[in-house]
């Protein structure tokens, strides 16, 4: 009995001291974050983007879109797209042998006729059967072909697409008016940046009109809202700094900019993983460090990618194991770099850091809950060091949410109105007592579904970018 009392000791621990680390991790982070937030918005000017056009200095873009039942959203989507302020782009939409009326609603809305296209198939994808392109706007592509997952549709559009740069984006996102002229500066001042990140906010409750955010408001739906603090602290804190240290891993896949010839040289688009935007990323590192090659992978705060969150439950749940399979898939798949000096801070820092505080923490916490009732029946929970450990912890959870909100506002002028900020404020405390337990435990399930559930992404349910419109502001 003593020396199961002593390893539980032990284990309460190596707990303390593993949270102790993962919330100085958090710190450091978020202090680099901060820091290139603010240095960005000092910056930030109107007249450097109208210099670029003024001077043709552009790229131009291939929009890849890629598509499977999103008859709801993809038409706000692709005119959103299609009304971009750039001046030389194509939208590819990739219509991924969807089972509801995707393909006819775009033929519908956008006047598609099939055309004979001669292309160079440089990825293997599944079968296209067919590509159409808009009488309407020239610049607009359909692919209809076999369902064979995002991974494979996004392949099947770099095969087509005929620019320098891409951007893959989400069905049901709407883009920024100025997104990619802000993203594609960057490839054009340096010839080192391989990729570019950009920020996804939570689209829901916005205001909408053909496809443009006219007005972002406070989602009604509690996990809606606590969604809008997740994405704020996880883009303005967390990838900025991890840009800000070179190691940034993640460029979301609702949302991401590449240099299309690099993207085909590693291979595109793995189609084994749920997780193919972060298992690309970590690719291309790989690929510019064992050749020796100057790189760089980056975020940007603005520009701004608006998509639709979770508004259920079963859809939230599904989207986090998605997520947390992906992250050990590229875990996996790259393991080599971990602890590896040959990848600096990619191997020194950033993946371990995944490892041990993205990966293996759901797995510490949940253990930890499920332990509780033991060390109280052995007299070992101290009631007084829990509390202040929770305090502490929702406190601290509670400023970081804040400043990545409070930055957000400064920088972006989202949500300024203080009865938000108010309202974020208390979401941000009830966040630590139920909703992370809830999304834990379900990254703890992935974490032993990983090989089970190997590629199987599950149904997201969509409710349209119609029910996001208040009723105050129909849609004309």
């Amino acid at each position: 009995m003593s020396v199961l009392m002593e390893l539980l000791f032990l284990y309460q621990l190596v707990v303390l001291w593993y949270f102790a680390f993962l919330n100085l991790f958090y710190a450091l982070v978020a202090f680099f974050g901060l820091g290139m937030v603010a240095r960005y918005a000092r910056e930030l000017s109107e007249l450097s983007l109208k210099d670029l056009l003024e001077r043709e200095a552009y790229l131009p873009i291939s929009i890849l879109v890629p598509a499977y039942n999103e008859e709801k959203t993809i038409v706000a989507s692709v005119r959103s797209f299609l009304a971009l302020h750039y001046p030389e782009f194509e939208v590819i939409v990739v219509a991924d042998g969807p089972k509801d009326r995707t393909l006819e609603v775009l033929k519908e809305e956008f006047r598609l006729v099939e055309v004979e296209w001669v292309y160079r198939r440089a990825l293997p994808t599944k079968p296209v059967r067919g590509i159409y392109r808009s009488l309407v706007y020239p610049n607009l592509i359909v692919v209809d072909k076999e369902n064979g997952g995002k991974a494979d549709a996004l392949n099947a559009g770099l095969n087509l697409a005929r620019y320098p740069l891409f951007c893959a984006v989400d069905a049901d996102s709407l883009l920024d008016a100025q997104a990619l002229l802000r993203a594609s500066r960057l490839f054009l001042e340096d010839d080192r940046v391989l990729a570019v990140g950009g920020t996804i906010r939570p689209l829901n409750g916005a205001v909408v009109r053909e496809g443009v955010v006219e007005m972002l408001r406070l989602p009604q739906g509690f996990l809606e809202r606590m969604q809008v603090i997740e994405y704020a602290r996880a883009f303005f804190m967390g990838r900025a700094g991890w840009s800000a240290m070179g190691a940034l891993l993640i460029i979301s896949g609702a949302f991401g900019f590449f240099r299309r010839q690099e993207a085909l040289r590693v291979g595109g688009y793995r189609t084994d993983t749920v997780g193919e935007d972060m298992e690309l990323v970590v690719r291309l590192h790989r690929w510019a460090r064992e050749g020796g090659r100057p790189y760089r992978i980056l975020y940007l705060p603005d520009p701004i990618c608006y998509t639709e969150v979770p508004s259920d439950l079963r859809t939230l749940r599904r989207q986090r194991n998605r997520w947390h399979r992906g992250l050990w898939e590229t875990l996996w798949a790259h393991r080599r770099l971990l602890f590896n000096p040959r990848y600096g801070r990619l191997g020194l820092v950033a993946m371990p850091y995944f490892l041990l505080f993205e990966a293996l923490a759901p797995v510490v916490e949940v253990l930890g809950y499920a332990l509780l009732p033991i060390f109280y029946l052995l007299g070992l929970f101290n009631r007084e060091f829990a509390l202040l450990f929770l305090l502490l912890a929702v406190g601290y959870g509670v400023l970081l949410s804040q400043l990545a909100v409070g930055m957000e506002t400064l920088l972006l002028k989202r949500y300024p109105g203080f009865r938000d900020r108010l309202v974020l404020l208390f979401f941000a405390l009830l966040e630590g007592l139920g909703y992370r337990q809830l999304l834990a435990l379900e990254r703890f399930l992935a974490t032993f579904q990983v090989w089970r559930k190997r590629g199987v992404w599950g149904e997201m349910r969509r409710r349209g970018l119609e029910a996001s419109q208040p009723k105050d502001h129909p849609k004309p």
